[in-house]
């Protein structure tokens, strides 16, 4: 009994394994939660600022779009790459939002770690949190306005466009974004499958010389110089197989004893290729956009008919081309027919700032349409390529949800207010993690505020004024200051980003809130060469965060 008294501790884990638990492991968690949404609250709003994201090889981004941001910074924490994923999830379903997603779950963390620090016990505040969310979206529900297509859908676009680097033109680029989310609605499904929309971007020119193009733009040249640049009422081929002599799938040779055979054997390869080009000329087309490649014979046949032809297209370009000509790709020149043929009014080969392209457009009904967008450099175009996929994807959940909430921080503070009340009814402690998550609704127009350069008090104070005498639009004006009634200053989110981004924050907050042990293990599934224990110690494994900010 004696020796048993004597026996050292048992060792589970190895010498160079780390371990954090209890207080400090949630500590840790939040404090890296909270360093994240640190990092991009300065973006949030038309007052946002910008962030320079330098990699190890030079390459610059800049950029105030949330996701961007964090998925391109060197984050290592675990618990920061949550977050993280909280935000992408955001820009998956909404398109926007990131950045008030991952500001949302900073403040449920920080208020979190509050009343933990008064002896609330972790699970508590969770499943406070999880019943204020269940609320919040009931409250978001109730509270939001139909869309009217006629003039919201652009406001939306514009809303998501305001403070990043397509603000300049957003009156023209928020049209044109509606245009193309309309184009590619599927009546039949209702759905909208942003796919069909493809982005081309252009160094060189303004911003406001972007534009929407009824049909497709293939960043490909004619085949040969003799063939017509532009053709009218085009009917167009859609080719997946070589206008090429097949060659035999064993190795062979070719013995040739006499001139007169060799050029037997070439006027037979040459009557080949005659007949290709004889059936596309028969079923009417007089365009073709060929995946793979044609011969240069077939080329010059092709051009003394008068068809503009296309090689080496690339699969997705000859999709798209698919769904807005009403063309169907076919496998075999054999079974080419008129039905086949796709129609667009105008093919035509233009110099776009250098670059050669092939447009085709006039479409009747394109299901699938091209923005081409412009920027006088390489950054900003980029920037305008981001800001147009954010408005994207929040006009198409309002189209697809009908539903839409004032912005300015309106629906956080009628939240705030709507929440604490609610917490009057709740029982036990979970009581206190409705109130603190009512206090980190607040974090929107706070933050917005204090971008704007105004007193984040003041504004805080009179919305909640306004919001407590019936004014449930008043939000802050980020431009001047003041507080205002978003709907009629036209800005508008869809209710999706909204109740989304709160569902997002909440998951991360909870999850972060239940860990209570950050142990150093082994391969989790990767290869032995990946496994490795993650930097565990305090802030250590955001080093490259602060870095680049």
């Amino acid at each position: 009994m004696a020796d048993r008294m004597q026996t050292g501790p048992v060792l589970i884990l190895g010498e160079e394994a780390q371990r954090t638990s209890g207080r400090d492991a949630r500590e840790m968690n939040v404090t890296a939660g909270r360093a994240v949404a640190e990092a991009v609250r300065t973006t949030l709003g038309p007052r946002g600022m910008d962030k320079m994201l330098v990699d190890s090889m030079g390459d610059v981004v800049v950029t105030n779009d949330g996701v961007t941001i964090l998925t391109e910074m060197d984050i290592e924490h675990p618990a920061a790459t949550m977050v993280v994923e909280a935000a992408e999830t955001q820009e998956d379903e909404t398109g926007d939002g990131t950045t008030t997603a991952v500001i949302l779950a900073g403040d449920l963390l920080r208020r979190a770690e509050e009343l933990l620090e008064q002896g609330v016990h972790p699970t508590t505040v969770a499943r406070g949190y999880r019943q204020a969310s269940r609320e919040a979206s009931r409250v978001l529900e109730s509270a939001a306005h139909p869309v009217e297509e006629s003039g919201l859908l652009v406001e939306i676009a514009q809303t998501a466009m305001t403070g990043k680097g397509a603000e300049a033109a957003k009156q023209a680029l928020s049209e044109i974004v509606v245009q193309a989310v309309r184009a590619v609605r599927d009546d039949e499904s209702d759905d909208i499958d942003l796919s069909n929309v493809t982005v081309e971007t252009v160094v060189g020119g303004a911003i406001s010389g972007s534009e929407l193009v009824e049909g497709v733009v293939v960043d490909k040249q004619r085949v040969n110089d003799d063939m017509p640049w532009h053709v009218e009422d085009a009917t167009i081929a859609l080719v997946d197989t070589p206008i090429e002599v097949q060659e035999t799938e064993a190795d062979t040779a070719v013995s040739v004893t006499d001139p007169d055979q060799l050029q037997e054997f070439l006027d037979r390869e040459e009557a080949q290729l005659r007949e290709m080009v004889d059936r596309i000329v028969d079923s009417g087309a007089n365009v073709v956009v060929c995946q793979k490649g044609i011969d240069d014979l077939a080329q010059h046949f092709l051009a003394q008919e008068g068809i503009l032809a296309v090689r080496r297209a690339k699969q997705s370009d000859v999709n798209h081309l698919a769904r807005a000509t009403d063309g169907r790709v076919v496998s075999s020149l054999d079974d080419i027919d008129p039905d086949d043929l796709g129609h667009a009014g105008l093919v035509a080969e233009r110099d776009v700032a250098g670059d050669t392209r092939i447009f085709v457009e006039g479409c009747d009904n394109p299901r699938s349409v091209t923005l081409l967008l412009r920027g006088g450099t390489e950054h900003v175009v980029e920037e305008v390529e981001r800001a147009v996929h954010d408005s994207l994807g929040v006009v198409r959940v309002a189209l697809l949800d009908g539903r839409v909430l004032p912005g300015g921080g309106a629906p956080e503070t009628a939240l705030a207010l709507a929440l604490r009340e609610y917490a009057d009814g709740v029982g036990g402690r979970e009581q206190l993690a409705v109130e603190a998550f009512a206090d980190a609704m607040e974090a929107i127009p706070r933050t917005l505020a204090e971008n704007a350069g105004v007193s984040p008090v003041d504004g805080i104070t009179e919305l909640r004024s306004r919001h407590d005498a019936g004014e449930e639009s008043a939000g802050m004006n980020a431009e001047t200051g003041d507080v205002v009634d978003m709907l009629d200053a036209g800005v508008v989110e869809p209710l999706r980003v909204k109740t989304q981004a709160i569902q997002s924050a909440t998951d991360v907050a909870e999850l972060l809130l239940r860990i209570d042990d950050v142990i150093s293990a082994g391969d989790l599934g990767g290869s032995e060469d990946e496994a490795g224990a993650p930097e565990m110690g305090g802030m250590g494994g955001m080093g490259g965060m602060g870095g680049m900010m």
